[in-house]
């Protein structure tokens, strides 16, 4: 990664053994994707996907273990995203919350069926989530969940699963 990259959260959260995703509208193309979004100047990871899965699912989302720390440049623009994924559980659903900008609707899809629309999802990182999450990928939370975006863009990239 040879600038600062995008710091970025998603919430990874599995219930009967579907995952929560969004449905959303990219450049006129419907993707798929865990809550995800950048982390925004002077808030902390855990605040970010908090914040980003009750914006995009209208879900609380309750921060219980990092999966994983990813990299990813993306071929298109050649921006490097650097992304937080934190494993939780979910509550207190809003059926009436509007969803975030951009976000069409929400669906709790297998790992089957996220392999299935595979060219449809937003990054390859939407399936190594999933698949680490089966694999029992978990990491505590308190190394990185206080981090802010700035201190968190410092990661080194030799430790980022690619």
């Amino acid at each position: 990664m040879d600038t600062a990259p995008d710091v970025t959260v998603a919430a990874v959260t599995e219930h009967g053994g579907r995952f929560l995703v969004v449905e959303e509208c990219i450049e006129r193309r419907l993707l798929f994707n865990q809550p995800a979004g950048q982390v925004e100047r002077g808030e902390t990871l855990l605040a970010a996907v908090m914040r980003e899965a009750r914006e995009e699912t209208a879900w609380r989302f309750h921060p219980q273990a990092l999966l994983g720390i990813y990299g990813w440049r993306n071929p298109a623009n050649a921006r490097s995203i650097l992304r937080f994924a934190f494993v939780g559980s979910v509550s207190d659903h809003d059926p009436h919350q509007p969803l975030d900008r951009g976000i069409l609707r929400t669906h709790w899809l297998d790992s089957a069926e996220l392999a299935a629309r595979h060219t449809q999802l937003r990054s390859p990182l939407v399936l190594r989530c999933v698949h680490d999450y089966l694999a029992g990928a978990r990491a505590p939370l308190e190394p990185t969940a206080l981090l802010e975006r700035d201190r968190a863009a410092l990661i080194s990239p030799s430790i980022v699963i690619v």
